[in-house]
């Protein structure tokens, strides 16, 4: 089955990187899968092929562009000369200002400016929140109502750190989410619980403990209050373990964890589930 990728635009000034199999007549489920601070780079864009050959049409919104254009300092390659920088500091002494100034100091002086901006908006997020947080609604939206391939098939969501915060508040906020996909992501706050309708899917390292201890807590909220959700806690595994351009990655866990989410996106997008074209055939998904 081959793939197609491509840039696009959608509703008020979105854009994302869309993957989709081949065929305009097959219908798939759709994911929506949702950035680390890095933006949609190298790593989401592969994540994103994956989900697609796996029989999904996977849209990862870019959440820093408006009308496709990104702030200078939240460009690709501004991103990841910050992620170089941060992956040779403990990740102790990444909200650390103190630390950070001292080891900027050994960079030369123009990309020491251009880095200390870039992760200075980083860390300097929570004022987009709510706008994050319509982006990645207005995505799955143009899922199961606009791309041709998708449209009235089930929408689930996939997110990492700052997507994995997003795509539980998905949950919350989009009553037609078929399930959300949580990689090291906070909780959301306690009064969205409530609203939660699909079942959830969390992973976790034990490593990190600034997202994983709050976790039990999430998950007592959730059970007194109905709701799915399972989580897989790993033992020797920092935050970000997912993630194979970075010294956290862990491949057992990261394999581990990916095998539980295709069962899961098999199961909440079951394709009977699914209404079909005429003459299309249902998604293909699987284990592999």
């Amino acid at each position: 089955m081959g793939l197609q990728a491509e840039w696009i635009q959608y509703g008020q000034g979105q854009s994302g990187y869309l993957v989709r199999p081949e065929g305009e007549e097959l219908q798939a489920p759709g994911v929506v899968v949702l950035q680390e601070i890095w933006g949609v780079d190298a790593h989401i864009r592969d994540v994103t092929a994956r989900l697609a050959g796996a029989g999904y049409v996977a849209l990862a919104p870019d959440l820093y562009a408006d009308g496709g254009v990104r702030p200078a300092e939240l460009e690709e390659p501004r991103l990841e000369a910050a992620k170089r920088f941060l992956n040779g500091l403990p990740q102790s002494a990444w909200r650390d200002a103190a630390a950070r100034t001292e080891a900027l100091t050994a960079l030369p002086e123009r990309q020491r400016a251009e880095v200390e901006t870039t992760v200075g908006s980083l860390f300097d997020l929570g004022g987009l929140r709510a706008e994050f947080a319509d982006k990645a609604a207005a995505a799955a939206a143009y899922l199961r109502e606009v791309q041709p391939q998708s449209s009235g098939c089930g929408v689930a969501a996939l997110g990492f750190c700052l997507g994995g915060a997003l795509s539980a508040g998905l949950a919350a906020r989009d009553s037609a989410l078929k399930g959300a996909v949580i990689f090291y992501g906070a909780p959301p706050e306690a009064d969205a619980i409530a609203s939660i309708e699909a079942p959830l899917l969390g992973f976790y390292g034990a490593l990190d403990p600034r997202i994983t201890e709050a976790v039990p807590a999430f998950a007592q909220q959730l059970e007194e209050a109905g709701k799915s959700f399972t989580y897989h806690v790993y033992e020797d595994a920092p935050h970000a373990f997912f993630n194979d351009t970075r010294p956290s990655y862990r491949i057992d866990a990261a394999r581990d964890s990916y095998a539980h989410t295709l069962a899961f996106l098999q199961r909440v997008l079951a394709p009977e589930a699914a209404p079909k074209r005429s003459g299309g055939s249902g998604p293909a998904a699987g284990l592999a």
